[in-house]
């Protein structure tokens, strides 16, 4: 069960269509384009994005998907995003109590951000197992989380990332890290960026 309950989200989304203010905020903004920046391929071809939000890191990252699910639990938060992303036939936005509920088949990128440190114990351990086990043969997983404290935080963000480090078949290919937020990458492949294009 999610360690911060439904309510909690429903009285955020009830307030304002942009809790966190996603759209006002440069920090907020510079992360999902240094989040674009360390993926480490053009396009995606399935994309899995739990946790979406009202939509707005779906929105910047849908350009580079030719089939991108984003799911959230919040009613209230699924509407938002289908609002945003309208426009974009490749998305579909459902709504989905991850990790227990989890999508069929596997993915290309599966996203985690700013949504595991809200998990209990038993679902940060079901979400971590399915995401790794979700990836395909050449799959991406990225991980961007909020380091600094605040209350509904059940987990920390270092340790969330640490597991994937030590995930069986994953090789990190990319950490950010500042004083607010925490940013890796982790592939099936090993090659780097370079090594991809053959000039490494």
């Amino acid at each position: 069960m999610n360690a911060t309950g439904l309510s909690y989200f429903d009285g955020l989304y009830a307030h304002s269509a942009d809790p966190w203010s996603m759209d006002r905020r440069w920090y907020e903004r510079r992360k999902r384009e240094l989040l674009l920046a360390a993926l480490p391929r053009p396009r995606f071809g399935r994309v899995f994005e739990p946790g979406c939000g009202a939509g707005h890191l779906t929105e910047a990252l849908a350009p580079r998907c030719a089939q991108l699910l984003a799911t959230d639990f919040s009613a209230d938060a699924v509407r938002l995003a289908r609002l945003r992303l309208q426009g974009a036939p490749q998305v579909e936005i459902d709504r989905l109590h991850t990790p227990q509920q989890w999508p069929e088949g596997r993915f290309d990128l599966v996203i985690l951000s700013e949504f595991a440190f809200y998990l209990d114990d038993a679902d940060l351990a079901l979400l971590q197992q399915r995401s790794l086990d979700a990836l395909a043969d050449d799959g991406v997983l990225l991980a961007c989380h909020w380091r600094r404290p605040f209350a509904e935080r059940t987990q920390d963000s270092e340790i969330i990332h640490a597991w994937f480090d030590q995930a069986p078949g994953l090789t990190r290919l990319a950490h950010h890290e500042e004083a607010d937020f925490l940013l890796d990458v982790w592939g099936r492949q090993p090659q780097s960026v370079a090594q991809r294009e053959g000039f490494a």
